[in-house]
């Protein structure tokens, strides 16, 4: 009898031995999930805290991009910029580009508003990567001259030149027109000598500035 209670006793306390290392292990099991999920968690805290770090970063050097960009637009560029500012034509208040096109190479004809075969396939160029690289870019058409005639005159000119060239760009190349808008300078803002007949071609001319 004493025997079979030592055995008993024996079992019992197999038993509990058993059963506490039974909670040790599944107490150890709950500690290593918390860990990892705790350490996961800070993972995505150190990446989201990377990824901000990088963004900032990124806005850096595209704020210094454009900084750069500005400093070397021309006179009326940066009026172009001011005036769309102003008027919240831009989504972003950013310069992307500016495409001059001149009598060098498009040949707008002394005294004359119409485009040339040129100038037609130089803005059809214009608007394919208008529309590759932003579909809501502002442009403003700025229409020049050259000083022969009078500064009234050549206002008008200068307007007609811009107008002609928005109206191709709506009417051939799809661009719409609430997306455009045309200043003229007249023979103001000259590029080049109007004295030599060179630094007159360069200065009829028509400069897109492109805005977003």
């Amino acid at each position: 009898m004493k025997h079979s209670l030592l055995v008993v006793a024996g079992v019992a306390l197999a038993a509990l031995g058993a059963g506490g290392c039974a909670t040790k292990s599944y107490v150890q099991e709950q500690i290593d999930a918390s860990t990892k999920a705790a350490d996961a968690k800070i993972g995505e805290v150190q990446k989201q805290v990377e990824a901000s770090q990088m963004d900032v970063a990124g806005l850096k050097k595209s704020s210094a991009d454009q900084d750069a960009k500005l400093a070397q637009l021309s006179d009326t560029a940066r009026d172009a910029l001011a005036r769309a500012q102003a008027a919240g034509r831009l989504a972003q208040g950013k310069f992307v580009d500016e495409v001059v096109l001149s009598d060098d190479n498009v040949h707008f004809g002394f005294d004359k508003a119409e485009l040339s075969p040129e100038a037609k396939q130089a803005l059809d160029q214009v608007a394919d990567k208008l529309k590759q690289d932003n579909k809501n870019v502002y442009v403003e058409i700025q229409g020049f001259t050259d000083n022969t005639g009078s500064a009234s005159y050549n206002l008008r000119l200068g307007e007609q030149r811009a107008e002609a060239v928005m109206r191709y760009l709506n009417m051939n190349d799809g661009v719409p027109l609430h997306r455009m808008n045309t200043i003229s300078y007249g023979e103001g803002k000259p590029m080049a000598d109007n004295k030599t007949r060179e630094g007159r071609a360069k200065n009829r001319r028509v400069v897109l500035v492109v805005l977003s």
